[in-house]
């Protein structure tokens, strides 16, 4: 099992950080990848690491903590939580509600710099399937995703999305890691796009549940 004085490139802070940046720091290393399911967070090791007080990093892995990204156990301390299969898809099937929520009222509300921007995620995404540059298009995939998000303007389903997806980390990790999956998702990304693009609230809703929906097909297949 890897612990964290094993990841590299991380940098003491030069002043004492705080409980929040703590939280924000750890959770981007979570949902990033950097720091695996499993992984042992030690509160000395933390506190080193970032320049935090123990105190601080106790508040800062209880706050992941009911996020549900760590999770603590008895004489063992804390540990980034894994999420099983069977979660993984549940998490991905409220995604798709909330998510078909926002491409419905980003095609409501989006303007027209709005639906160019859009476009040009479009070209990126087929020119990086194109190319069979996987992390370009992953790297696409995640801005379509958060700009739809953005443009919905709807704050508490952003919220919650954003701690869904953190959750289900490992298994967005091993989606964009498989061969042929942009391709199979290129066209329902554009078809989201489209939908968005032409002020159709009911073609964006259901474009982005078809997508999640084979996202979900796709992390049940994993355990198999």
């Amino acid at each position: 099992m890897e612990t964290l004085d094993q990841v590299p490139g991380r940098q003491t802070a030069e002043r004492s950080m705080t409980a929040t940046e703590l939280a924000e720091q750890l959770r981007t290393a979570i949902v990033s990848g950097e720091l695996v399911p499993n992984q042992r967070l030690v509160e000395a090791d933390l506190a080193a690491e970032y320049g935090a007080s123990r105190g601080n990093v106790r508040v800062a892995l209880s706050e992941l903590s009911v996020e549900g990204l760590v999770e603590r156990v008895q004489n063992r301390g804390a540990r980034v939580r894994a999420v099983s299969v069977d979660e993984a898809v549940e998490i991905t099937e409220v995604r798709a509600a909330l998510e078909g929520l926002c491409a419905r009222k980003a095609a409501e509300r989006i303007t027209e710099p709005e639906i160019a921007e859009l476009q040009e995620l479009a070209v990126r995404m087929k020119d990086a399937v194109d190319r069979g540059d996987r992390e370009s298009y992953s790297e696409a995939n995640q801005a379509l995703h958060a700009r739809i998000i953005a443009i919905s303007a709807q704050q508490t389903a952003a919220a919650t999305i954003q701690r869904l997806r953190g959750q289900a980390v490992r298994f967005q990790f091993r989606l964009a890691r498989q061969p042929g999956r942009p391709a199979v998702s290129l066209p329902q990304h554009l078809a989201i796009i489209d939908a968005v693009c032409a002020h159709d609230a009911d073609a964006a809703a259901e474009a982005m549940r078809v997508h999640l929906e084979s996202v979900a097909d796709v992390i049940r297949a994993s355990n198999t």
